[in-house]
């Protein structure tokens, strides 16, 4: 029998499953909208959405807790600074999950995990702010 087991296990071991969705988090709190296999966006959105929560309930304890799962200063600090309070006055559904096709390689179903009322101009932010820093340190030598 299967009482009490919730979640996919997605063919990882729980420390590879812990791993995929504390970096596919860091993405999608960074570039606001990621795309993955269906099964995966599905199970990244339960989990992602306990992180808002904790960004939206503020304090050190919960900025605290959001670190233990993420594990990076930037991604915490965008979670609650700048997403919880976009966020305040919504109970729950922070994220929407879009079906986008088939992968050409497996055929296995695609789709887009995005964030409600997400900031257009983030997607890559972080890879255009690398590449201007580049050309930046290129000019100067």
């Amino acid at each position: 029998m299967r009482h009490g087991i919730k979640g996919r296990k997605l063919g990882r071991t729980t420390s590879e499953r812990k791993a995929l969705f504390k970096n596919m988090s860091i993405s999608l709190i960074f570039n606001e909208q990621i795309q993955s296999t269906l099964p995966k966006t599905k199970e990244l959105k339960k989990y992602f959405d306990k992180l808002i929560t904790l960004g939206k309930k503020g304090g050190l304890s919960h900025r605290r807790l959001a670190f233990a799962l993420l594990r990076h200063d930037e991604a915490v600090a965008k979670l609650f600074a700048v997403l919880a309070p976009r966020y305040k006055e919504r109970n729950g559904g922070y994220t929407r999950v879009l079906k986008n096709g088939f992968r050409k390689g497996d055929n296995a179903t695609m789709s887009i995990i995005e964030l409600i009322d997400r900031d257009i101009n983030a997607k890559g932010l972080k890879d255009r702010e690398f590449l201007v820093k580049k050309e930046k340190e290129q000019e100067e030598n």
